[in-house]
This record gives C-alpha cells, sequence and structure tokens, in this order.
C-alpha cells in the first residue's frame, strides 16, 4: 500500500463542490479526497434526479413512467440517506438534498432543460423525462467511472460497493428508459 501523508487536505476538484471548500483526510484513512467528493457529488446528482421524477404526476406522465418515476425516487432518497450517514461517520461536510441547486455534476441538467421539463405535460413530459433522465443517469455512470479513475479512490469497502450500484442499478434503468422513449417514438 502507499504510505500517505499524516493527513490530506485538497481543495474539492470536482466542478461544483465549491460549498464544501475543505477536506481533511486522517492518516490512516482507506477513503480518499475522491471518495468524499463522489459521496458528496452524488447527494447533489441524486437530489435533482428526486426532484425531476416528482415532477411526474403533477406533469401527467403516463402510469408506466409514473411507477418508473416512483422508483427511482424511493431507491434514490434511501441511497442519499446511505451517503449522508458515510459522510458523517467519517466527520466529513454532509450536503442535504438542496445542494443540487448550488452543485453542478456530470449529466445534470441545467436550469433551461429544467424548465424544459416543468413546460412539458403528458407523452411530452414522458419523452422529456425519460431523454433527460438517460443524461442524468449517463453523468452517474461518468462520476463513477473517473472515481475509479483516480488513484487510491474507490478502496473503501462503502464507497466501492455504493458506486458498483450505483453502475448496476442505472445501467438497468437507463435499458428500460431506451426502450420505454423507443416505444413512445413507434407511436
Amino acid at each position: 500500500m502507499l504510505a500517505r501523508p499524516a493527513a490530506v487536505h485538497a481543495q474539492h476538484s470536482m466542478a461544483g463542490m465549491s460549498a464544501h471548500a475543505h477536506i481533511t483526510i486522517p492518516e490512516d484513512a482507506i477513503y480518499t479526497v475522491a471518495d468524499v467528493e463522489f459521496m458528496q457529488g452524488m447527494i447533489a446528482h441524486h437530489s435533482q434526479a428526486i426532484y425531476m421524477s416528482r415532477m411526474a404526476e403533477a406533469h401527467k406522465a403516463s402510469p408506466r413512467l409514473l411507477r418508473l418515476a416512483e422508483k427511482i425516487d424511493q431507491s434514490q432518497v434511501a441511497e442519499i440517506a446511505i451517503m449522508q450517514d458515510w459522510l458523517r461517520r467519517n466527520g466529513q461536510a454532509v450536503p442535504d438534498t438542496s445542494s443540487w441547486r448550488t452543485m453542478r455534476m456530470a449529466g445534470m441538467l441545467t436550469d433551461e432543460q429544467l424548465k424544459e421539463l416543468d413546460a412539458a405535460t403528458g407523452a411530452e413530459f414522458d419523452h422529456a423525462y425519460l431523454t433527460m433522465m438517460i443524461q442524468h443517469h449517463e453523468g452517474a455512470l461518468q462520476m463513477v467511472e473517473d472515481l475509479f479513475h483516480t488513484p487510491l479512490a474507490g478502496q473503501d469497502v462503502d464507497v466501492n460497493v455504493f458506486a458498483n450500484d450505483v453502475v448496476n442499478v442505472q445501467t438497468a434503468e437507463i435499458g428500460a428508459m431506451q426502450r420505454m422513449l423507443s416505444e413512445l417514438s413507434d407511436k
């Protein structure tokens, strides 16, 4: 194993992470600055997906899309609790679910895209939601890839398992959303 200095102090390198300006990693920690940034950033990322998903009912989404949106909402609420708990246990700053409004991670929707989604109803909402949630999920997959390409990152068991779960679940959801989008286009 590579030696570490007594404590590592770093500025966040992920875009939009300025809300949490300083990370201190204990000497004996298995986790890295990249692990902390990943967990903090993924809280913001998941929170925006929840916000998007909660639009579905009011925007007259189809029953099938509504079920998907509810599933995404429920699973990501639970995952946020896991990430917040991990950060607390490791003495790190814990973003709340409003953090998506100030932190921008890969794949997150722009303000203009959110307005476009909010303006849509019915089949138009279904199409916009699916297209934008695919983009959103692909961003989460990019965040995991970036994590695992960072030296020493992803070795903490909890971070590793969580990141791999994100890949498995969101890859499956992307496939389901692509099929739903294709079916909408066929109509």
